[in-house]
């Protein structure tokens, strides 16, 4: 097993930031005009205002990054190599959704990848809980988010089958 000394569990920390931080980036890059298309859109009446998005997401991605750090100090990616490829995958379903929803207008591929993104999410926090139970609790509330956000997805795209096919 892997023994990282403080400088490389830091710098390991700052590594898994800043993969979170550009996988965000990446994602709101296809969003760049969201603001205008997501607000012709018809809402469900539960939707949460724009301005709560930003937030919630920031959060989510530095819990996110904490969790698999803590996973990857207990032995880096050959002792964890399912587990942190699970989120790796997770993380790239997560930025895709954005392009598919916002740039692309995909809602049948949006809610396609948001339900594979819950599954895969499913599987990080349990697979995270088995290395360190603190790592898979950090992730429920992105859990939690995304089932929200699955609910979100498929009520929009419902109510919205010319802009969103």
């Amino acid at each position: 097993m892997a023994v990282y000394t403080r400088k490389q569990q830091v710098l390991g920390l700052i590594a898994w930031l800043l993969l979170g931080f550009a996988v965000a980036a990446i994602g709101a890059f296809a969003s760049i005009d969201a603001k205008d298309f997501y607000g012709q859109l018809t809402q469900p009446t539960w939707a949460p205002p724009e301005a709560v998005f930003g937030p919630v997401w920031s959060v989510l991605y530095v819990m996110m990054a904490i969790a698999a750090w803590l996973v990857w100090r207990e032995g880096g990616f050959r002792a964890h190599r399912t587990a942190l490829a699970i989120f790796l995958a997770q993380l790239a379903l997560n930025m895709l959704w954005s392009w598919l929803f916002f740039a692309w207008h995909m809602g049948a591929w949006a809610f396609a990848d948001i339900v594979l993104l819950w599954m895969l999410i499913v599987a990080t926090v349990l697979g995270f809980w088995h290395v360190r139970p603190l790592a898979g609790a950090l992730l429920l509330p992105y859990l939690a988010w995304v089932s929200f956000a699955m609910a979100l997805n498929y009520a929009v795209w419902q109510l919205n089958p010319a802009q969103l096919g």
